[in-house]
């Protein structure tokens, strides 16, 4: 497939096989490219994904950087078809199930989203929407610019409840673990 050939609907084979260094997300069937991530957006990422590796050492989930996560929407005939893959900054997956050499197949438990002006309205809004809908118990979104960072937690009834909002100054407690506290502090150190 070439870029100049537009489908309406695009699928995890089209994401397997994209030409050229482009790197794509899909959701519902749409593209979005990605952009490069900048150092700062490097830098907040490697600090977090240090804080998990450390608490996850000997435990039994695992977490993960830019790693595909296939959504199915559960009409797919084959893990071809599947609509939706994204690569977010970083996911914590506690059901090894869900693991295969491709990535996860299925909600992580935890996602990091960190914005860039080009990426903070998918993140905020179709991202949000996604992740809501599939289950993912814990969302974070990362800002950079302001030093902020706000949780979201799957509620009973499936949806996100109010946010919780961090400064640099605070810690987040990590609600899928009983002890996990992140210092942002360290995060947001550059």
């Amino acid at each position: 497939m070439s870029l100049t050939e537009r489908k309406e609907v695009y699928t995890y084979e089209d994401y397997l096989n994209w030409p050229g260094e482009h790197k794509i997300e899909i959701i519902d069937g749409q593209v979005y490219l990605h952009t490069v991530p900048l150092r700062i957006h490097q830098k907040i990422s490697g600090a977090i994904v240090y804080q998990f590796s450390n608490y996850l050492k000997d435990k039994k989930c695992e977490v993960y950087f830019r790693l595909g996560v296939r959504l199915p929407s559960g009409d797919e005939k084959s893990v071809k078809e599947i609509k939706t893959v994204v690569e977010p900054d970083i996911i914590v997956v506690c059901d090894k199930s869900k693991l295969d050499d491709e990535g996860c197949k299925g909600a992580p438990d935890l996602i990091v989203e960190i914005t860039s002006p080009s990426t903070a309205r998918i993140d905020k809004v179709e991202k949000f929407n996604l992740y809501e809908k599939h289950g993912v118990k814990e969302y974070w979104i990362v800002e950079p610019e302001i030093k902020l960072v706000t949780v979201f937690l799957l509620q009973e009834n499936g949806r996100y409840g109010r946010p919780n909002i961090y400064t640099e100054e605070d810690k987040i407690k990590v609600s899928i673990f009983e002890d996990l506290v992140i210092d942002l502090k360290d995060v947001f150190n550059y």
